[in-house]
């Protein structure tokens, strides 16, 4: 097995631990933040629902959300070059906090990623569903996504050469689905001026204000740019990881912005019937419009197109939460964590995985019992990635304000305090925007993802306050400014030597 190109001081794992081969290029490790990103999934899901509460004006939330997230992924890039370590926020959370915390933000992270692959399972089943013309009845899409999510573990533990290679498969499903047809809507079929997309059309929110009708849309920007920190859970499996984890994370963001306002763009004005999509008279309008522009041939072709992209969502989210669970194993944080903290063969976490495709086979079964929780369990998958993304963020800021300087390869230099700050107030407000208060009658729909945070949150404190799992592991923890001094200590010495 081919060593680490890292020194320890890196933060690679522990001699005789299990390691993973160096196999990911920039190119790949890029494609896997970008897929997992899912543009496609984020547009096609929630383009109605936000024209709807906004009018055409909502496309500006794709902005909002990749600025606001771009700056998230600037603190990420950091604390990821200082520590290229497998599992992402986990490791993070632990050496710039401690292992408590780290316990907390990584258990949210972990079922968030178990609903999100659950919801991304459950949307693709409705898209084969559609191409081969079986009727979407509950049972047949609960089977579809067992098979859907089988299929992916199956080509995620053949090895991570073909992770990556499905990664660029479905990046390019993902260019040709969102840009490609955006691009040929625009220039093809535009019925509407670009100025539409300042056009409120006359909606109002129940106050009487526009404001509270456009905060209202910002569900579309802020469930499409979470994702990319998937090019750090894989980080010991990535070459050069210190310089290229940060870039790749930050192209993710920039070309999912780029795709993303391509493709509404192209939805928007290529529809003349835009004031039906508004008034909701028209309650599923991407089909109608890829009918109107593209035949039912081509709303064929681009169904198949869209499946590949979403399947390469589903191997990314995959492959994400597996490297998490084999993380949290690897430091005993979990029950049956020797067994979970295996690398096969193909140099993949294969026991790691399995949990990984049965966690979301459960939740798909309870979607079949609860058909209308498939939207509440979405909306808690997102507020729970945004927490334990800001459980970082305020971590990092914590370590700055004592001192810390990040000594990775890649690095913002004196714009870090303000970046940090920036996207912690960011976060905060995404936080507040998707805790809102649904409108419904019923107490439980009405606050559906704060109960389902709450519940999370319960759970793992009583596990962890009870079995005290934190305590199993002699692993770094709360050491950023002095691992950042020993590398900087290491570098002068190695250039002493020189």
């Amino acid at each position: 097995m081919e060593k680490s190109t890292h020194p320890p001081a890196q933060g690679a794992p522990e001699a005789g631990k299990e390691q993973f081969q160096r196999s990911i290029g920039l190119i790949s490790n890029f494609s896997l933040g970008f897929t997992y990103l899912s543009p496609l999934t984020a547009v096609y899901s929630l383009f109605a629902l936000a024209i709807t509460l906004a009018g055409p004006p909502a496309i500006w939330w794709i902005v909002i959300a990749a600025v606001g997230q771009l700056l998230v992924a600037l603190v990420f890039g950091e604390i990821a070059s200082q520590y290229p370590i497998t599992g992402g926020l986990y490791p993070w959370a632990r050496r710039l906090w401690g292992k408590k915390y780290a316990w907390i933000a990584a258990w949210v992270y972990l079922w968030a990623l178990v609903v999100t692959i659950t919801s991304i399972a459950e949307y693709t089943s409705t898209f084969v569903a559609s191409l081969v013309s079986f009727s979407a009845t509950p049972l047949h899409l609960l089977m579809t996504s067992i098979i859907l999510l089988a299929v992916m573990m199956g080509v995620n533990l053949s090895g991570t050469k073909n992770l990556a290679r499905v990664a660029r498969i479905g990046f390019w499903c993902e260019i040709v689905s969102v840009i490609a047809l955006g691009i040929y809507l625009l220039i093809f079929h535009r019925s509407q001026p670009f100025s539409v997309i300042f056009d409120s059309m006359g909606i109002l929110s129940s106050s009487g204000s526009y404001v509270g009708a456009f905060m209202a849309a910002s569900l579309m920007g802020l469930f499409m740019f979470f994702g990319f920190e998937a090019c750090g859970n894989v980080a010991e499996e990535v070459q050069d990881a210190s310089r290229k984890i940060p870039v790749a994370m930050i192209l993710s963001i920039v070309f999912g912005a780029i795709s993303a306002i391509i493709s509404v763009l192209g939805y928007l004005l290529s529809s003349p019937n835009l004031r039906n999509i508004v008034s909701g008279k028209v309650s599923d309008p991407i089909p109608a419009i890829l009918n109107e522009a593209l035949g039912p041939v081509g709303a064929k072709v681009f169904i198949v197109i869209a499946i590949i992209a979403m399947l390469s969502c589903i191997l990314s989210l995959q492959a994400a939460l597996s490297r998490l669970i084999f993380s949290f194993s690897r430091d005993q944080m979990l029950p049956g964590s020797r067994w979970m903290a295996k690398i096969s063969a193909h140099n993949v976490p294969d026991n790691a995985m399995i949990i990984s495709c049965l966690l979301p086979v459960i939740f798909c079964v309870w979607v079949y019992f609860q058909p209308d929780n498939l939207a509440r369990i979405t909306a808690f998958a997102v507020i729970g990635i945004y927490l334990s993304f800001q459980m970082v963020v305020l971590a990092a800021l914590r370590q700055r304000i004592k001192g810390w300087k990040p000594a990775g390869e890649w690095h913002i230099g004196a714009f870090g305090l303000l970046t940090n700050v920036l996207a912690l107030a960011y976060g905060i407000v995404g936080i507040y925007l998707l805790a809102q208060p649904a409108d419904s009658p019923n107490f439980i729909d009405k606050w559906t993802v704060l109960i389902g945070l709450a519940v999370v949150l319960i759970i793992g404190l009583f596990y962890m306050l009870l079995q005290r799992p934190y305590g199993k592991s002699n692993a770094p923890e709360n050491d950023a400014i002095e691992h950042a001094e020993a590398l900087r200590t290491l570098r002068r010495q190695e250039g002493s030597r020189r």
